[in-house]
């Protein structure tokens, strides 16, 4: 079908006082030579949408360019129907906003825009949603708290569940719960477990289907077309069935006391760890293990391994509480027994702050102190603890040690395996099902260590889900919580982080709203997040594949499998439309019908370029969506300045920049093109969590190339940027013109 496209012009909001609108319409009538250029001074009122519409209609209009705001706003404004690709031209918050009106720099700006948007619109076609038949059934993992309000809330919202548990009855952890610190006002007192009546609304529950005795063996597919085979605890039957999207909610486990020999445990017989604690108190047993007597005198050791390099690294954020707790039993049982805290901090954030204050009337005695020792002493235990805000040192001798041990995600197998991680950890030995060469491109500093096998994933990168540092789930942990590097499988609860019954029940209601979110969403063909609503996919031009692995390796999300003889294997329900694998294949086989490397190269090969006497440089600016191009906006919605001699593009995300577009740039006589990405690393804020540090990695790259072309490698830069930094980015432009100004003129300008 032959395209043809409408251009609209919007006058408002000081676009028309700013700029030549007669001048930017001769860009499109006579360059372009397009037949429909029209004006209005208010696009996105009723008249203007009316004229649009109208010429939809009576000119069989299959694109449309829109020249006014921002395309970051008035979405729910500028919607026509799906066969007609739009594409908004930024002339508000990114030309008349920030630069100086009614001048010839800024008309240029305008017209290049314009330009560019005309060519996108040229080179691209409406997506097409892959569809298939898929299976909105939600499979939760794990029987605990967590899991069985996921399955509960998937149920209740009208989705078929399937809660698989390895143990006999449902509970988790939960079983070994004698109280539970409160929850609702007053925030005083301790409150009961009521897990009983839990599992019977989960039992009760027609759309939940319960396994109990059962493991994942493996799992197959890709949101909407997950195929799940489970088999009894160490063997037996086997059983098989598909689900649209996974929660796992596998818990934690408390850490491995036998490392804390420091703090007397496995030493002296009455230390003892929290979680033993909870479990003879609940089979009614206030005795010390020694001699089965009552404790006259209970000393609670807070962060015993944790927030230690040594040991756990992290605050396990619920020690506190539950050494509060489990003070007040004693209390409670013997108002008589002596009780001591040895502290940190203590952090009971909130709320939780009433049950403190409770504790303190209680008469329980708090010392912020390091312990130097814990040792026997004549059928007593001795703790030498450093007071802190003393400046002294105390003995105590008591009855009994409790060590306050912290929480261990569940994805991991050995306590020794927390401490020692690098930045990222790469999940999976590389064995059985779904066994590859890891997560991530192999570079240094990665750690391979493997994590329990809960999932048993056939991904090309892994069996299992990735983790960061100190074994918890990757995911973007700003913006997309519950969500891992698995699309449309979700972490909730202790898997996830640290977090008490009640937060682990919020993060399960959360995962279970994901997972339908999921399920629709890939019902309708599209993406499921960041993209919401893309209906775009990756088509592949396998004629020229040449098997080097970059895409299987590079996607984050595991997008690809590979067959025997390494090809990829797209499963594109997994991919979240970043463009990764677009940038990062050699042979640029791998496109979207609205974004591909053709398209943006025909983008910068529309600038207009001025000759070298002229003393106007060109530097191109690639944005990253997410955070750059919105600061961007920022800044022009602020009254900020930027340079007239910028253009920019926004990527979905950096890591899709393919370097033949640096290198039709320069080609072109750009004088310099700058990257503004997100911040990368430990505390990385990518959407799609590597592509800001793979453009950091191919950028190394193409500085080798330019400077084998006697081109400065100084012309490519990149800079981390946040949505917060607009304010920076006039220092940050302006300090690359003032090095494209010391390093002088393209050489191939002109050419």
């Amino acid at each position: 079908m032959e395209k043809k496209i409408g251009v609209y012009l919007c006058s408002g909001c000081g676009i028309g006082d700013a700029l030549d609108l007669e001048g930017l319409s001769k860009v499109a009538t006579g360059e372009y030579s397009l037949e429909i250029c029209k004006t209005h001074h208010s696009l996105c009122s009723e008249g203007g949408l009316a004229i649009i519409r109208e010429d939809m209609e009576e000119e069989a209009l299959t694109s449309l360019v829109i020249g006014a705001c921002s395309p970051r706003v008035l979405t729910d404004v500028f919607v026509f129907p799906d066969d007609v690709f739009v594409e908004r031209v930024n002339l508000r918050e990114q030309v008349v906003w920030c630069l100086e009106p009614g001048d010839e720099d800024t008309q240029m700006v305008a017209e290049d825009y314009l330009r560019m948007g005309i060519v996108r619109v040229q080179k691209a076609d409406v997506p097409e949603p892959y569809r298939e038949e898929i299976d909105k059934t939600i499979l939760v993992v794990g029987g605990g708290v967590t899991g069985m309000t996921a399955a509960l809330e998937a149920a209740r919202a009208g989705y078929p569940v399937v809660l698989v548990e390895k143990e006999e009855a449902l509970g988790g952890f939960l079983r070994k719960i004698y109280r539970q610190f409160p929850h609702e006002p007053p925030f005083e007192g301790l409150q009961p477990v009521n897990l009983d009546k839990l599992v019977s609304e989960v039992e009760s529950e027609g759309r939940i289907r319960v396994l109990l005795g059962m493991e994942i063996e493996r799992i197959e597919g890709a949101p909407g077309m997950f195929d799940v085979v489970v088999r009894g605890v160490g063997g037996g039957v086997e059983e098989s069935f598909r689900v649209g999207a996974i929660v796992q909610a596998t818990g934690w486990r408390p850490y491995d006391a036998s490392k804390l020999g420091h703090l007397g445990y496995g030493r002296v017989a009455d230390v003892v760890t929290s979680v033993e604690l909870e479990e003879m108190v609940l089979r009614g047993e206030f005795v010390r293990p020694s001699d089965g007597r009552a404790p006259k005198s209970v000393v609670f050791i807070q962060c015993a391994g944790s927030r230690d390099p040594e040991h756990l690294p992290y605050c396990s954020s619920v020690c506190c509480m539950v050494s509060l707790k489990q003070a007040l039993y004693f209390k409670e049982k013997q108002q008589e027994t002596e009780v001591y805290i040895l502290y940190k901090d203590i952090r009971t954030p909130g709320q939780y702050e009433e049950f403190y204050r409770r504790a303190q009337k209680e008469g329980i005695v708090f010392i912020k102190g390091d312990v130097q020792g814990v040792n026997s002493n004549g059928g007593k235990v001795a703790v030498e603890v450093q007071d802190v805000l003393l400046g002294e040192t105390l003995q105590l001798e008591v009855d009994l040690v409790v060590l306050a041990v912290g929480m261990v995600s569940s994805m991991v197998l050995g306590g020794e395996d927390v401490v020692l991680l690098g930045e990222e950890v790469v999940v999976g030995s590389g064995e059985g099902e779904g066994g590859g060469s890891g997560e991530g491109s192999g570079d240094e500093g990665e750690v391979l260590v493997e994590s329990g096998r809960v999932l048993r994933l056939c991904y090309r990168q892994g069996p299992e889900l990735p983790f960061l540092r100190y074994g918890m789930p990757d995911s973007h942990f700003i913006c997309f919580p519950y969500e891992t590097r698995r699309t449309g499988i979700y972490a909730a609860g202790c898997v996830r982080q640290p977090m008490d019954v009640w937060e682990s029940m919020e993060d399960g209601l959360g995962a279970a709203l994901k997972a339908v979110q999921c399920v629709e969403l890939v019902g309708r063909g599209e993406a499921v997040h960041p993209r919401s609503g893309d209906r775009s996919y990756p088509e592949l031009f396998m004629q020229r594949c040449t098997q080097c692995k970059r895409c299987t390796e590079e996607c984050p999300f595991g997008m690809y499998n590979e067959d025997e003889k390494a090809n990829p294997l797209p499963n594109p329900t997994r991919c979240r439309r970043c463009g990764v694998c677009m940038g990062s294949c050699p042979e640029r086989i791998i496109s979207f019908r609205d974004y591909s490397v053709d398209m943006i190269g025909s983008m910068i090969k529309a600038i207009e370029v001025p000759d070298e006497d002229e003393e106007k440089p060109r530097v191109l600016v690639f944005a990253c969506e997410n955070d750059a191009y919105p600061a961007l906006d920022m800044l022009g919605f602020r009254g900020g300045r930027l340079s007239p001699y910028v253009r920019v593009i926004s990527l979905r995300c950096l890591g899709s920049l393919n370097l033949v577009w640096i290198a039709d740039a320069l080609s072109k006589g750009i004088d310099g093109v700058l990257l503004l990405g997100c911040r990368h690393g430990e505390d990385y804020q990518c959407h799609f969590v590597k592509g800001s540090e793979l453009a950091s990695y191919r950028l190394g790259k193409i500085s080798e190339t330019l400077d084998r072309l006697a081109l400065e490698s100084e012309r490519v830069h990149m800079e981390q940027v946040e949505i917060t930094d607009y304010g920076r980015l006039p220092q940050i432009v302006e300090s690359f013109m003032e090095r494209i100004e010391e390093i002088g003129p393209n050489p191939y300008k002109g050419f």
